[in-house]
């Protein structure tokens, strides 16, 4: 291996996302600068660089140094540290204030900034506060240099180093060097298998206790991603020998080790042992309790006769409820607990005003709530009344990751509805209904036949399926509804019934289509004409038209769509990369995960406003709102002319177009393509093969989910 000394003149091009570098490095007595590539995290210009790799020939770019390992050199000499710290590089630090820091402690001084910052303050103008400053600023300045040092000594790829410093800021490097396997837990997708090579490394053996312990709770966040509550402590230690190299047998006394540290609670099955962790234990625990809790006290008196819920209903909304609706309006007045569900078009939301017209007649205070932001402003749209998010509604507080409203905190109010209840999972129903006032009373609403929720449990179906509270299935189609081909064929679909696609009669328009295509070539190329050509003559706006697909992966997944989609309708000029992706302006973008701070949730479509290249920013338009992102907090943001169907659940759509392939086969589910059907509100068009039409409509297996609710809701 070849090393190269110099100064770093220009960062080319850096991704952001995993650091890969396109830079010019200056060598003293050599007057044109090296082109060197290669992952180089937390350098910066006008640094000093040791870098060892190999001479490569690009055939467009010419000779390039590949690097492989290097090393930040900080300048010793006097004169060097003050144009280091003179440069503006670290913030607090101008060049005024590095003359007087190297004045004092000369070749000490960045030896003092870094190891005793305290002894900065002998500086005058240096307070407590602007010794703060410098030391933070200082800090994250290295601490990528620090962490990526770290990394390539233990022979740990370069690529999951933003991860890594995402999770613990400047504390990462002491994490990774004292106890490496709390990255297993608090980083599940990468943390074991980078904790296992720092571990080893120090030369801690196979059957180490830590080693065993992080894995078998790795394999269990490993199962909680795959929407279990727990696991069967067979298939637990049989994963967790196969992750580790240690036969099965070793991981009883690391599971003993964690149930006494209260990690893990463990409960008896029928054949085995149920292992859980524990937060997950105390949430399904917790629901079962306080549900019962709830059920054991008397309903606020509501003494009502159908007459009048019919002439209050109709005077509030004029609407004449269904026979239906009226039975269950009258039946859900005297339950503490009641389950709503039902299909398109049964009147699920008719029901939910009624019912608020009646409390509201009555005095009693509802609050109408929903799991994400999209289906909270979608039920406000529907019923005219304000709906919160689950989280705004508890009070979560993103910085503490805290809940305001609890147990001890519960909520005002006399009735809670949760609308799109399907979608809840285990922890978030425990806060919500740990949260609950005992003398309140609870409806949830929601379709059973649509997606589980994409965290752990099967809470709605094991409320239902447990017969502690009152169902109501509402089962009429109205007659505007039957009209709609949407709904009807939704309707077989969800009966396992096929619908009899037929063509709309020349010159006529349908609002369902389904187009035969079954190579995935050729269903992304209807894709791209329906979007580009046909469907915005009737939906000209970009967040009218959503495209949905099973998966990721494949020519007809997201990735791949949302890629040639972004050429095809955007030709926006300029950009920026962060983890693979160009977003440009006037791109239709989702946000991915809760950003409290940002006040914007996972599933929130936007559209990007401006790219600021020279700022790294870029700013996404949420339905007039302007959010700002940095080029860090870009992982929180993707594409969004295609979505997948998981990701559009409790959202509804103009017109919706839904990719269906045989390559989807590891995804195909009735429920799924229910799902991606029942989101398109005036227009929905199936581009695929009827073959993967069939194996959706005939799997009805939904894949199993470990989860203990219901049995614990059975128990006395």
């Amino acid at each position: 291996m070849i090393t190269i000394k110099g100064i770093l003149d220009r960062l080319t091009y850096q991704n952001q996302d995993n650091h890969y570098t396109v830079a010019k490095l200056r060598i003293a007595k050599i007057s044109d600068p090296v082109t060197i590539v290669g992952h180089l995290a937390g350098v910066f210009e006008g640094e000093s660089l040791e870098v060892s790799g190999k001479w490569t020939t690009h055939p467009k770019y010419g000779d390039q140094f590949k690097a492989e390992v290097y090393k930040v050199v900080l300048p010793a000499t006097v004169s060097g540290i003050r144009k280091y710290l003179g440069s503006g590089m670290i913030k607090g630090i101008g060049k005024s204030l590095a003359d007087k820091i190297v004045d004092q402690f000369e070749e000490r001084t960045l030896d003092i900034i870094e190891n005793e910052p305290e002894k900065l303050k002998k500086i005058y103008g240096i307070g407590e506060a602007k010794k703060k400053v410098i030391e933070q600023a200082w800090n994250k300045h290295h601490a990528v240099r620090r962490v990526m040092q770290f990394l390539q000594e233990n022979d740990v790829g370069v690529y999951h180093a933003a991860t890594i410093l995402q999770a613990y800021g400047s504390d990462a490097l002491n994490i990774l060097q004292q106890d490496p396997y709390v990255i297993a837990k608090d980083i599940p997708q990468i943390g074991f298998a980078i904790a296992d090579m720092i571990a080893m490394k120090a030369g801690v053996k196979k059957d180490d206790k830590n080693r065993l312990q992080a894995c078998l709770v790795y394999v269990l966040l490993l199962f909680e991603q795959e929407g279990h509550v727990y696991a069967l402590k067979k298939e637990l230690f049989k994963s967790s020998s196969k992750t580790s190299g240690v036969e099965p047998d070793k991981f009883e006394q690391a599971l003993e080790a964690l149930i006494d540290s209260d990690e893990i609670k463990t409960e008896p099955d029928e054949e085995d042992i149920k292992v859980y962790l524990s937060r997950l234990y105390r949430a399904e625990s917790g629901i079962a309790s306080r549900m019962k809790a709830i059920l054991s006290m008397p309903v606020i008196s509501r003494q009502i006769n159908k007459d009048q819920i019919l002439e209050e209903v109709l005077i509030k909304l004029a609407i004449k409820l269904s026979a239906e609706q009226l039975s269950v309006v009258n039946n859900v007045l005297h339950e503490k607990i009641v389950v709503i569900t039902g299909g398109p078009g049964t009147g699920k939301t008719t029901l939910i005003r009624a019912l608020c017209a009646v409390y509201k007649w009555r005095d009693l205070k509802v609050a109408l709530s929903a799991p994400t932001g999209r289906a909270a402003r979608r039920l406000s749209e529907v019923t005219g009344k304000k709906a919160f998010t689950l989280h705004k509604l508890l009070g979560f507080d993103y910085e503490n990751q805290t809940f305001e409203r609890n147990f001890a905190n519960p909520l005002e109010l006399d009735v809670l509805v949760v609308d799109e209840a399907s979608m809840v999972d285990t922890q978030l129903m425990y806060r919500l209904i740990e949260a609950m006032p005992v003398s309140a009373s609870l409806i949830l609403v929601g379709d059973t036949f649509q997606l589980p929720s994409v965290g752990p449990g099967n809470v709605l179906s094991d409320i239902i399926e447990s017969d502690r509270v009152k169902v109501f299935s509402l089962t009429t189609i109205f007659r505007q509804a039957k009209e709609s081909p949407i709904i009807m064929y939704a309707h077989k679909i969800r009966n396992g019934e096929m619908p009899d696609f037929q063509k709309a009669k020349s010159g006529e328009l349908s609002e369902f289509y389904f187009i035969e295509n079954r190579e995935s070539e050729k269903v992304v190329e209807t894709i791209l004409e329906l979007c580009s050509k046909r469907v915005p003559k009737a939906f000209p706006h970009i967040d009218e038209i959503q495209v949905l697909t099973p998966m990721h992966r494949g020519q007809a997944g997201t990735i791949n769509l949302n890629q040639q989609l972004q050429r095809v309708l955007n030709q926006s000029k300029g950009g920026i990369e962060a983890g693979g992706i160009i977003f440009k302006p006037n791109d239709k973008v989702m946000h991915l995960k809760n950003n409290y701070e940002k006040d914007v949730f996972n599933g929130d479509i936007g559209i990007v406003h401006e790219v600021i290249k020279s700022k790294s920013r870029v700013l996404v338009d949420y339905d007039g709102r302007i959010v700002e992102y940095d080029i860090l907090e870009l992982d929180e943001l993707t594409l969004a002319y295609t979505i997948s169907v998981h990701k559009s659940q409790g959202s509804e759509y103009a017109a919706v177009i839904v990719a269906l392939t045989t390559a989807h086969f590891p995804l195909l589910q009735r429920n799924l393509l229910y799902t991606a059907m029942t989101r398109g509100k005036n227009l929905v068009i199936i581009v695929g093969s009827s073959k993967a039409l069939k194996m959706a409509l005939n799997n009805n297996k939904t894949a199993l989910r470990l989860s203990g609710l219901k049995q614990k809701l059975m128990s006395p």
